[in-house]
């Protein structure tokens, strides 16, 4: 059952904006977002949590530079808006799956993810479903608490910059850097995995009509495939190069996979210490079920050095995601279509059972292909693009 104040709750930390942000940064506590361990109620490791190479903060970070604009891009006259690095409620760990919602879409409301109208859709479609959330709370475990990811972040230097051309929070421009100017960029894409925050933990069992739903609350879209891979890969290629429209999805796959240029989106050689890939199973999970299955997940943004030029994080590790894979030119989410359900990335356990290839540009087999729109799981979410017009 639904809750009623928590609209009239959104409504106000909408209009409060910073003011609710800093006033409730604190949850309460005199820790921050560099304490070292989480609430008596939470199920968050409250060690740090070394990266595979063994380092606690990752040393180096993709595309950083000295100078006011920090990790992206060099230095200029005038310091860039920065994107805001704390969450409220930071040590909340629910127990219960509505306060789980609850508490994820309050942080939304707070850091501007969406207005009062939009968070009121995503609130009824999340409601609507019986599982759509951060993980079964009962069970899940995360490897590390919310206030360890913003310290690694802190040490790490990372400071992200507001793209004006997105009029979004935590979304970034794609485009072909060769050829193209940000300014000009046609589609934007969320950082994080949805929620979208920095340092909050990623939703998960969530399909991929709901994901869609979602993204359309927000003003958005679900990715397509050529747009994941090209945040991914750090260019975006036009779509008529990466799609073999015409021929059944197997053939595409198999010319896409033959062609490909193999990277990862911190660079040309594997390395899954770099990313959200350490943690494990819970215990009695052998396949799926959410009484079985938790969704013990990273923090998006946790791994620094886990981003790609473009500045999206978490594209291997931490959840797997959704988006559409367009079979004829009319299914290109821009042009207000969409292709069959496609699953791109890796997870949260890679460092130790790698179920299949990760890089960019690989394209995986049509799984679930029975279940259409319908699959969700313990380790798979998703993020959302945005097509931007010029004026």
């Amino acid at each position: 059952m639904l809750r009623p104040p928590l609209l009239v709750e959104v409504t106000l930390v909408v209009a409060l904006g910073a003011s609710v942000l800093g006033g409730c940064s604190r949850s309460g506590t005199e820790s921050g977002p560099g304490s070292a361990s989480a609430s008596a109620g939470s199920r968050a490791a409250s060690a740090s949590a070394p990266s595979a190479s063994g380092s606690a903060v990752p040393s180096t970070r993709p595309g950083a530079t000295s100078g006011p604009s920090g990790i992206d891009g060099g230095a200029s006259a005038q310091a860039p808006e920065l994107e805001p690095e704390e969450l409220p409620e930071i040590e909340l760990m629910p127990e219960s799956l509505d306060e789980q919602r609850h508490a994820m879409l309050r942080r939304m409301a707070a850091l501007g993810v969406g207005n009062a109208e939009q968070l009121g859709t995503v609130e009824k479609i999340i409601f609507a479903t019986k599982h759509l959330a951060q993980g079964n709370p009962q069970i899940t475990e995360h490897p590390m608490t919310r206030q360890q990811c913003f310290e690694r972040r802190r040490v790490a230097g990372v400071r992200d910059e507001k793209k004006p051309r997105c009029a979004a929070p935590f979304m970034v421009p794609l485009l072909d850097p060769a050829a193209e100017r940000e300014d000009a960029a046609r589609v934007c894409i969320d950082r994080y995995e949805f929620p979208g925050l920095p340092c909050e933990y990623p939703v998960t069992w969530v399909t991929t009509a709901q994901a869609q739903e979602l993204c359309k609350a927000l003003g958005k879209r679900l990715c397509d495939a050529h747009e994941w891979e090209g945040a991914c890969a750090g260019t975006l290629r036009p779509p008529e190069k990466e799609y073999a429209f015409g021929q059944p999805r197997s053939a595409m796959r198999n010319l896409h996979n033959r062609d490909r240029e193999i990277r990862w989106a911190y660079g040309p050689k594997k390395d899954h210490g770099k990313c959200a890939t350490g943690s494990r199973r819970s215990k009695r999970c052998t396949a799926s079920g959410w009484k079985v299955c938790g969704s013990n997940s990273y923090p998006a943004g946790s791994f620094p050095e886990c981003r790609s030029s473009f500045g999206v994080y978490d594209l291997h590790g931490n959840v797997a995601e959704h988006m559409a894979l367009p079979e004829k030119p009319e299914e290109l989410g821009s042009r207000g279509g969409f292709g069959e359900p496609e699953m791109k990335g890796s997870w949260f356990i890679f460092s130790s059972y790698e179920a299949h290839e990760d890089d960019c540009r690989w394209r995986a087999p049509a799984w679930h292909a029975n279940e259409g729109k319908n699959h969700s799981n313990y380790h798979l979410g998703f993020r959302c693009c945005k097509d931007v017009r010029s004026e």
